[in-house]
């Protein structure tokens, strides 16, 4: 029987938290393995309500109150510094608390767990719930990180990790800024599962716009050095290009390159491997709800 820690961030949207407890309660009812929960609570400003509830499919719950806000990513990398340190595991599986990770899909990453063992699996995106505009967005967002990168980045916060791979994210300081940016960078062999993203509970989706592209600078920025030489490169075969055509807006290309590599190197200072080993002593208390 496999121990397996389902890892969940969360800022003010408890109402969301619960009713996906419920669901993955009710989705694990027949799970053999022992299946708990680790919220991170982001320090919230808004009260919870209170659940008293038996959650007969869960081995147990606790809740890490933080004592500051943090993000979501540190939330996630606090998380699993907690259960590696603190906790008896196998696996761990972070998600976002709000239903967008369908809790029905970890009955296909347990299984998975039992064909490749001791193996990370990540729930690679398949259908999305959002508008077209958007979808077209993240889009182009993965082709912006495959062309500076070199990766193909098509999964999120929502994957099965092994314990190996835990411990390698928490000696990589990119996890402290970026979840998906950094177990691409540590772990080469994963297996991939198809995963359907979901709809909100209650509420429209946060990732805005400005969040995405936050979000998709953020993840680059793991990958700094790569996107320095090939910017490089695109800089002089660009100028080779254009130097007979050589204009305004002919320069714009450049610009937006330019902007783009302030912004990942600002962004590349969150990666603080002394906040990260610090992480569990911002902890202001932990509650276990069973």
């Amino acid at each position: 029987m496999k121990k397996i820690k389902i890892l969940i961030p969360v800022y003010n949207d408890w109402q969301s938290v619960f009713k996906l407890l419920d669901e993955i309660n009710s989705n694990l009812s027949n799970i053999d393995d022992e299946i708990s929960v680790l919220i991170v609570n982001d320090a919230s400003n808004h009260d919870r309500q209170k659940e008293i509830k038996d959650y007969e499919n869960l081995y147990s719950i606790k809740i890490l109150n933080m004592n500051i806000n943090q993000g979501h990513a540190r939330s996630i990398a606090t998380g699993l510094k907690y259960i590696y340190n603190k906790e008896d595991f196998d696996y761990v599986i972070p998600m976002d608390g709000d239903g967008e990770d369908r809790p029905e899909e970890i009955i296909e990453f347990i299984r998975s767990t039992k064909n490749a063992p001791e193996q990370t699996i990540v729930g690679e995106r398949i259908k999305r719930s959002e508008a077209f505009i958007f979808k077209f967005c993240y889009f182009f967002h993965k082709i912006l990180t495959l062309v500076f990168t070199g990766n193909s980045i098509k999964f999120g916060n929502f994957t099965c990790l092994s314990k190996h791979t835990v411990e390698k994210l928490l000696k990589e300081k990119a996890t402290w800024s970026s979840f998906s940016g950094a177990l691409t960078k540590v772990e080469k062999n994963k297996i991939s599962i198809p995963s359907i993203r979901g709809k909100r509970y209650f509420g429209p989706s946060k990732m805005s716009f400005l969040n995405l592209v936050s979000h998709s600078l953020s993840i680059i920025s793991v990958f700094k050095k790569t996107v320095l030489i090939r910017s490089a490169l695109f800089i002089v075969i660009y100028i080779l290009m254009i130097k007979s055509n050589a204009s305004i807006i002919t320069a714009i290309p450049l610009v937006l390159l330019l902007v783009m590599i302030y912004s990942i190197s600002s962004l590349a200072l969150r990666e603080n491997m002394d906040e990260f080993d610090k992480a569990l002593s911002k902890i202001r208390e932990i509650e276990k709800l069973k």
